[in-house]
């Protein structure tokens, strides 16, 4: 059974349900992940069909250090970051799992971009870790 999650951006313009599973929760240690947080973002990826917004996010893309198309969506209003689409992940939209009402809810399993991770970074050694983008994702089928 499906558990349907919930969240939103720090202000409460931006609020979001998911009704599906998460792919893979993961940390990234990515140099753009630490400039938008200044620390690794642990993150969770979902179906996109499966997220349904209310309110309007801004949105920003740029390259990635991956070679993909990476399009950010933030609150306009207080700036919290809460999705990201890429174009080496399609169908799949990474939710930042701070944004999350019960962050709780979604265990990482990996570390991925560990090479750019700064020298004090607590890396969990029970999680797997990849120096780089690990192989793409597909979404589940049903």
């Amino acid at each position: 059974m499906t558990t349907t999650r919930t969240g939103g951006c720090l202000c409460g313009q931006v609020r979001y349900a998911i009704g599906a599973d998460p792919v893979v929760s993961r940390i990234c240690w990515c140099r753009d992940c630490q400039h938008l947080s200044s620390n690794g973002t642990v993150n969770v990826i979902f179906p996109s069909e499966a997220i349904e917004i209310t309110g309007t996010p801004a949105a920003y893309t740029s390259g990635a250090d991956s070679g993909n198309q990476v399009t950010r969506r933030f609150c306009a209003n207080c700036g919290s970051h809460l999705f990201a689409d890429s174009t080496g992940r399609p169908g799949l939209t990474v939710v930042r799992v701070g944004t999350l009402d019960d962050p709780s809810s979604v265990k990482p399993s990996a570390n991925i971009w560990t090479a750019s991770a700064p020298g004090w970074a607590c890396l969990d050694e029970g999680l797997a870790r990849s120096e780089k983008q690990p192989a793409p994702l597909k979404p589940a089928v049903s």
